[in-house]
């Protein structure tokens, strides 16, 4: 999603055309600062975010960069990008399906979708409650579902589904991918969150429905060029004020 494009190329260009290529480039326009601290080669740190520092400083900063999802939410009204949209629902538990930047749309055993739902008041797993349980099951099914329906040789339980915490944008979606897809940094422990052991985690949680991940504590990774790192943790570490 978004304006992207990859190619394949050899980084020797002495080989040969039949040479297999050891170089993938990825194209973004236009490219923002945070894309380029996305992409650009950095230290990495483990954090630990609390109820306390999620409601007080991460929060905050949630609700600044959800002014930013102006492409997101042209996507789900259908003013844009129409043709990567592989699969569409409407409705109270509308969705729609789209491939990941990274897949090629070819090869099953990468296969890598994501699931975006219409509703606008879910924005991470952070906002998932007790009461959402019943409405996650059912988003799984409809995202396999779809998932089997736009390619039949794949069978459900040839798929895993998992949300990135911290995402890369605050509106909920859920990454679809072949079993066999290589757990790289995006499938990584500090990153990804099964759909499953979340649902499973809600169900058993202490409290009433309002009971939720809010209310718990996660650890997971940030790179040392993000703002979350920047503006947020490290500070914190170094006993300093933050302002968001």
């Amino acid at each position: 999603m978004g304006n992207c494009s990859w190619l394949l190329a050899c980084s020797d260009s002495s080989t040969s055309e039949t040479q297999p290529p050891d170089l993938k480039l990825t194209f973004i326009s236009p490219c923002t600062e945070k894309h380029i601290k996305k992409y650009t080669p950095q230290g990495v740190r483990l954090v630990t975010e609390t109820p306390v520092i999620y409601h007080k400083y991460i929060r905050p900063y949630m609700i600044q960069q959800r002014n930013r999802l102006t492409w997101v939410f042209n996507i789900i009204e259908g003013r844009s990008e129409q043709d990567s949209v592989l699969y569409r629902e409407h409705g109270e538990e509308g969705f729609l399906v789209t491939p990941d930047l990274n897949w090629d749309g070819k090869t099953m055993f990468s296969l890598h979708l994501l699931g975006l739902v219409e509703r606008r008041d879910i924005w991470s797993v952070r906002d998932l409650r007790k009461q959402h349980v019943l409405w996650l099951k059912h988003m799984r099914d409809k995202f396999l579902d779809a998932a089997v329906k736009l390619y039949p040789d794949i069978e459900r339980d040839q798929l895993k589904l998992y949300m990135h915490y911290q995402p890369t944008y605050y509106h909920f979606h859920v990454h679809i991918v072949h079993v066999r897809l290589e757990q790289g940094m995006t499938q990584a422990t500090g990153k990804a969150l099964g759909l499953e052991h979340i649902i499973s985690q809600l169900e058993t949680m202490v409290g009433d429905d309002q009971a939720g991940m809010a209310d718990v504590s996660l650890t997971y990774t940030v790179g040392e060029a993000s703002e979350l790192w920047t503006e947020i943790f490290l500070p914190l570490k170094q006993g300093k004020g933050v302002v968001v």
